[in-house]
């Protein structure tokens, strides 16, 4: 029998991460998107509630919550925020590689102490000339004796200059490709590195997106993670426990997007009616209502299949690109049921409309989730 209620502590965990959503962000979301100051307070309140780094192994202090638990948190956030939400879950990204394949030493120095701190992470795969071609990368590596040297650019990195490390991934020649790739956790305190200005972005304002330059950096051997060549294989894993988490922020986005239009819907009147009773618009909402229904489902279905130990691959992608199309779709419908008003920085809907569309980009373009789909489908076929 299949079901799709969800158990006690999941509820708990919904409940706590809306509460706080609904307190803590809600109430600041237009001012951080005006101002564009990263919410470092919004981060040690986080902290303190539980809903920063709750990917974390329960062997290295965490609360090791599920996949499909870190998707309830991050839709409740991004009902609120969408740039919260990104500074706030760019942490799990981050430590989804250090989880994937790191040893328990280097959970235990990197993961526990984010346990006990409102510490931050980074995740630094994408370069000015390689983005969704990650196999493209030109960071190189070497191999100096007792340790590594790292040299290169990455470049729309979240949470660049707040970070206390880095997962990055670079290679030890351009040529080999996805097998000449190594994935490292690297202290942001190291010498020869540089974190350039902060990006303003279309959207998702308050988050820190910047270009970090690696400059002949000294990576002591330890911190590789798995073996040489394993880099590629790391960071794809990561993506499979991560798109569903961005997925379900898109959802809280969409989510957000028809709240505010069927309240204005319900309050505004033309021809002496609410026009939640005109036809164009009730057919708009019950769209919006649909797509978001079905966005949800999508994301729960790709993280149980990680939850329960399968290759998730192909439903990460259904998810991704599925929830991140609806969210652009319904907050766009949102400012047109809105009019006037759903262009003007008064209302809401103009932000969510404007923060919908990085996730059309960002974890993998949709296009990147449209080729994944389509290989895996070939795949199963019995195709090459």
């Amino acid at each position: 029998m299949i079901g799709f209620e969800l158990e006690g502590d999941q509820k708990a965990i919904q409940q706590t991460a809306r509460a706080f959503a609904l307190k803590e962000i809600l109430p600041r979301a237009a001012e951080l998107d005006r101002t564009m100051e990263y919410p470092h307070d919004l981060v040690e309140k986080a902290h303190g509630a539980g809903l920063l780094s709750p990917s974390i192994p329960q062997t290295a202090g965490g609360l090791g919550l599920s996949v499909l638990e870190q998707t309830l948190i991050n839709e409740e956030l991004a009902y609120a925020c969408t740039g919260v939400c990104t500074a706030l879950s760019t942490n799990d990204l981050a430590l989804a590689p250090l989880i994937v394949a790191g040893t328990q030493a280097q959970l235990d120095e990197f993961a526990r102490p984010m346990t006990e701190r409102p510490l931050l992470a980074a995740y630094c795969v994408t370069e000015p000339g390689a983005g969704s071609d990650v196999a493209g990368i030109r960071s190189t590596v070497k191999d100096a004796g007792d340790h590594y040297l790292l040299s290169g650019e990455k470049m729309w990195i979240t949470n660049a200059s707040v970070a206390s490390w880095y997962f990055v991934l670079a290679t030890t020649d351009p040529e080999l490709g996805p097998k000449g790739m190594c994935g490292f956790v690297v202290p942001a305190q190291l010498p020869g590195i540089t974190v350039g200005k902060k990006e303003i972005n279309l959207g998702q304002r308050c988050s820190d997106t910047r270009g970090i330059v690696f400059d002949g950096v000294k990576i002591p051997k330890k911190y590789l993670l798995g073996k040489p060549g394993d880099g590629f294989k790391i960071a794809m894993a990561a993506f499979d426990h991560t798109r569903p988490i961005v997925a379900a922020g898109a959802v809280g986005l969409a989510r957000r997007a028809l709240d505010e239009a069927v309240k204005y819907a319900l309050e505004r009147k033309t021809f002496g009616k609410p026009i939640a009773q005109h036809q164009a618009v009730a057919f708009l909402i019950a769209d919006m209502a649909k797509d978001v229904e079905a966005a949800r489902l999508l994301v729960w279905k790709s993280a149980a299949e990680m939850d329960a130990g399968r290759r998730n691959t192909k439903y990460a992608s259904f998810a991704k690109c599925f929830a991140g199309d609806t969210a652009v779709r319904v907050a766009a419908d949102a400012v047109q049921v809105l009019g006037g008003y759903g262009y003007n920085t008064e209302y809401p809907v103009e932000k969510l409309y404007r923060d919908a569309k990085i996730f059309q980009i960002y974890e993998g373009t949709q296009q990147i989730q449209r080729l994944i789909i389509s290989r895996q489908v070939f795949e199963e076929a019995g195709g090459e």
